[in-house]
């Protein structure tokens, strides 16, 4: 490629010219569509007899259904005709082989297609080619904790199973009445009987808690006394085709706020008898999940995580008492990884119930005793976790499930999928390729598809035999010839130890692509440090919005202007041991850094061409966060960063990512990982870049640091994009401008 030829010549020889940097961002799409072949994870149709999938082809992607049965391959649909009814749905053109959406699946039979554009529900109908964004009728939450009660709850009445009762609020109160009565004048109908008068405006009955028992003899509703509505207000300074600024306004709950409270009531339809369940088991909630009544009517539990994240339990009511009692409890030093939590009741009754936990120091699958909540038997054990419960078979008392870090002298994040008995025994591997698999199974369980891959590994498809995971069909087979001749290397991978000693860090590394071992090349860490996961890209894909290889494409481009560009996954990441995730508890000020600096100094030791002297660091969101606190707490290592849309203090940010690994109620911890209340400390140069509408991050968090600095008499650049969103920097909006002053920056900078 003449292009690239003329960029690398640029990068080494003398400092890169904005042409230069035009022709590197160009990489995506003069790379991408050289792939052929290169299959996505599979979606089974709902009966079982097909599965779907995209792949790459001349020109973008091709979305393909395949017959169980037949193995016939043939198109899940005309994507001329979905292509032309989106243009028009969103107003911007969209191309046939580059369909805005990686996977869909089919609604009932295979005449309608659900996908996910970006924040959006979608559903097309495949007889007319009939488009419509899908809108939740629910009411919104701000983070899932506190009601926007300027929107109207869901109300429409919940039928009882047995079809002759309806339930609904009324005046915040509960009601049942006759099924099919017709709504009139105030009370909705003279057969309807009020079963509670304790509701109130500030403490409501929520209709969309409703949860009825399959005898319908009870119900279940939460009664919720709102928590604070906290709004950050944001101005659109330039708003497109109007000359005056606009105002918007966001539900927004930060770290300490007062969120809703759920109480739980029981209702005895039969009898209009109501029991308060005792709070006993439940107090100071961040979560209650909606209420699950078990298959024999009677009992109903619901899922409870107290707030700071200390335990986390299933509590199960007595339908005929009210009594409550915990089935299973979790209780943490540190946390309750929240998100990864994983419960499955046995046969729908509450004797027995599946469970993940860390109590080892490993995610592990436990079988519990769901009336006294202990123990009955270990499922899995070792130095490795378990990732996904995939399918639990309560008639075979089989589960299958995906881990990672079984597999000694293998990259530990690699996802791996098995099989195992209730009783910990018949452990049985199903992928054994040594690379990063994503298995899809049928719904019968009868087949899968697994989708592998390395950063070094195009994708390999295959349908498999779930019995004896016999190969029945090749799928596809990614095709990166025409890539290779265009210049594309695959990432490095590179493992040093962390500040233990022990431990294994494991990262990437992306050369230019004429890297010349003789000269010196000074280093850039792309870092995102999340507690929440790790993000070292494992998978092939390395060209945009999937397993991380966004990541990929941009470290290559910036690495072409005479960069060696890193990832790494320190410690305080997910995906390995509970230590090693806790190092990242009231600490998030460290970001691994200890281990990243090891792992830094280690490839310097092998490799002389590594400047460890000149080493940048950029980062977005949590990883606009670390890369601030490199330049406050490790400015003797790294010299220069680019921050952007960064939660640089944790109180001004959202309140369920934060509370969660700093806990609550806010404390000291908050303050020692604030780039507003550390400030003073920075040294090196710093770009802070913010997008002025962000939605995810207060972009307040921005100006507060650059306040702070200020006043700290601290030099700095500073970006703020009109109308941009959290994605600044990043996936979407004007990435070419930004990315593009990010590289000038660094070459500025380091260079």
């Amino acid at each position: 490629m003449a292009g690239g030829a003329a960029l690398i010549s640029a990068a080494v020889g003398a400092t890169p010219t904005r042409e230069d940097i035009a022709r590197s961002l160009s990489l995506r799409e003069s790379w991408q569509y050289l792939t052929r072949d290169v299959a996505w994870p599979a979606h089974w149709t709902p009966d079982g007899k097909a599965f779907s999938y995209r792949k790459t082809v001349e020109g973008g992607f091709a979305f393909e259904t395949v017959d169980a049965g037949t193995l016939a391959h043939s198109p899940a649909f005309d994507q001329q005709r979905l292509a032309s009814v989106l243009t028009e749905a969103l107003g911007r053109p969209v191309a046939p082989l580059r369909l805005p959406f990686e996977a869909f699946d089919y609604a009932g039979d295979r005449q309608t297609i659900q996908f996910w554009m970006g924040e959006d529900g979608w559903r097309c109908t495949l007889t007319d080619y009939v488009c419509a964004k899908q809108e939740d009728p629910r009411r919104p939450r701000g983070f899932g904790v506190v009601r926007d009660l300027s929107v109207p709850a869901d109300n429409h009445p919940r039928l009882s199973p047995d079809g002759k009762w309806e339930a609904l609020v009324e005046d915040d109160n509960l009601i049942v009445r006759p099924a099919g009565s017709t709504p009139g004048s105030r009370p909705i109908s003279k057969q309807a009987m009020r079963l509670s008068t304790d509701g109130s405006s500030g403490n409501f009955y929520d209709p969309e808690t409703i949860a009825w028992s399959p005898d319908s003899r009870h119900l279940m509703i939460y009664r919720v006394r709102p928590g604070y509505a906290r709004k950050v207000l944001r101005v659109e300074a330039a708003p497109e085709g109007k000359g005056q600024p606009g105002l918007r306004t966001q539900l927004y709950p930060k770290p300490g706020d007062a969120i809703d409270q759920e109480q739980p009531v029981l209702f005895d339809v039969a009898e209009k008898r109501q029991t308060i369940v005792d709070a006993a088991l439940f107090p100071n909630a961040y979560e209650l999940s909606v209420p699950r009544w078990r298959a024999d009517g009677r009992s109903v539990e619901f899922d409870y995580v107290r707030r700071g994240f200390g335990q986390a339990r299933i509590v199960s009511v007595d339908a005929a008492s009210g009594a409550a009692h915990a089935a299973v409890t979790e209780d943490a030093k540190t946390f309750v990884y929240a998100d990864r939590r994983f419960s499955h009741d046995v046969d729908g009754l509450g004797n027995e119930i599946v469970w993940a936990s860390e109590r080892d120091g490993w995610n592990h699958l436990y079988l519990i005793d769901g009336r006294s909540g202990k123990v009955k038997k270990r499922i899995t054990s070792g130095a490795w976790v378990v990732r996904e419960v995939v399918k639990v078979d309560d008639r075979k008392r089989q589960i299958w499930f995906a881990a990672s870090g079984m597999n000694p002298g293998e990259d530990p994040y690699f996802r791996h999928y098995y099989r195992i008995d209730f009783d910990g025994r018949n452990l049985t591997p199903l992928t054994p390729e040594r690379a990063d698999h994503s298995v899809s199974f049928s719904p019968d369980m009868a087949f899968y598809v697994d989708t592998y891959s390395r950063v070094d590994l195009p994708n390999v498809s295959e349908l498999h035999r779930t019995s004896d995971g016999a190969l029945v069909q090749t799928i596809a087979k990614g095709d990166i010839s025409r890539l290779t001749a265009a210049g594309f290397r695959a990432p490095e991978v590179f493992t040093a130890k962390a500040r233990d000693g022990k431990t294994d860090i494991w990262g990437l590394v992306v050369r230019p692509r004429d890297y010349d071992p003789a000269k010196k090349y000074p280093v850039i860490e792309n870092i995102y440090a999340g507690p929440h996961d790790s993000f070292v890209p494992k998978s092939f894909w390395p060209f945009g919005y999937h397993s991380g290889g966004d990541k990929v494409i941009g470290m290559q481009a910036l690495a072409d202007l005479g960069f060696i560009v890193v990832q790494i996954d320190g410690m305080g990441t997910a995906n390995r041991s509970k230590a090693f995730q806790d190092v990242a508890w009231k600490n998030l000020q460290d970001s691994g850094f200890p281990d990243r600096i090891l792992w830094h100094k280690a490839l310097a030791a092998r490799d002389p061409a590594y400047d460890i002297g000149r080493v940048g660091i950029y980062g977005a969101s949590a990883g606009g966060q670390s890369t601030l606190n490199a330049l406050l707490f490790h400015g003797d290592f790294y010299k220069a960063g680019v921050a952007m849309a960064g939660c640089y203090d944790n109180r001004m940010d959202k309140i369920s990512w934060n509370e969660q690994w700093l806990g609550w109620p806010v404390d000291k911890s908050y303050a020692d990982a604030s780039g507003v209340d550390n400030a003073a400390r920075l040294q090196g140069k710093l770009f802070m870049i913010v997008g002025e509408q962000d939605s995810n991050v207060d972009p307040a968090s921005t100006m507060q640091v650059a306040d702070a600095l200020i006043k700290a008499e601290k030099d700095f650049d500073l970006l703020v994009v009109p109308g941009g969103e959290h994605s600044v920097g990043r996936s979407s909006g004007p990435i070419d401008y930004v990315t593009r002053r990010l590289s000038e920056f660094f070459v500025r900078s380091l260079q």
